[in-house]
């Protein structure tokens, strides 16, 4: 095998990698776009149960705030998956 012979096998090799982590980067940046508008989502929502929140009496606001806690938390375990991705 000559050197030409053995570059272009070698070129070859590295264009398969190069095309498969584009793509991998491609769904990925996708993945973590679909990933941004959910946790944007549960955002908008605890922010106005946050407002209702303290616009309501004692007794529902304290239901909407534990709901909002709960909320929180997932958003927290989003932002965390979403960092790693990046």
């Amino acid at each position: 095998m000559s050197i030409r012979e053995k570059l272009e096998g070698e070129l070859e090799t590295l264009q398969t990698t190069r095309d498969e982590l584009r793509v991998r980067v491609h769904l990925g940046k996708m993945d973590a776009k679909e990933q941004w508008d959910e946790l944007e989502k549960q955002w908008q929502h605890v922010e106005s149960k946050l407002k209702i929140a303290g616009e309501a009496g004692r007794e529902v606001a304290g239901d909407i705030g534990e709901a909002a806690s709960l909320t929180i938390a997932e958003i927290k375990e989003g932002y965390a998956k979403l960092r790693k991705l990046l």
